[in-house]
């Protein structure tokens, strides 16, 4: 199995370096916006999956998914306030890293681009890389819409 890269376009946030990295290298800030609709809404779009709950800490974010079990993502690294690194953890079906890289633009704007590194086999490189791309760039965009204040 070789790691497979997928990189996101660099987006714009209208806030500070330190405060988009304050909030995202804190995944409680998370639990907000996992909510029954929310739950709902992401099952609804990938389907034969359902979201039964989500639970949050300052590191980890835990899904509990039907059929599968928990699956989850557990901050592995911080560099303060210019990059988080993440990994998959539980019932996730190959190994993952995940960069997010955070830059200054203007004390009051930064940019930032999101890194994914998927361990696939060629099977799974075939069937899942386009999705991981499209999901990398999604993620990227929900996360200039975050209120970082």
């Amino acid at each position: 199995m070789s790691a497979s890269k997928y990189v996101s376009e660099v987006k714009t946030i209208p806030h500070s370096q330190q405060s988009v990295y304050e909030y995202l290298s804190d995944f409680k800030n998370l639990s907000t916006f996992f909510n029954e609709y929310t739950l709902a809404q992401i099952s609804q779009q990938t389907q034969k999956i359902q979201i039964n709950s989500v639970n949050c800490d300052s590191d980890s974010v835990v899904f509990n998914v039907s059929q599968m079990g928990d699956a989850g993502l557990q901050i592995i690294e911080r560099e303060s306030p210019k990059m988080i690194k993440i990994t998959g953890t539980g019932k996730i079906p190959f190994e993952i890293y995940l960069w997010i890289q955070i830059l200054p633009v203007t004390p009051y704007q930064c940019k930032f681009r999101l890194t994914l590194h998927a361990h696939l086999n060629v099977m799974m490189k075939m069937m899942a890389g386009k999705k991981l791309q499209e999901g990398v760039d999604k993620i990227a965009e929900a996360l200039t819409r975050f209120p970082y204040h």
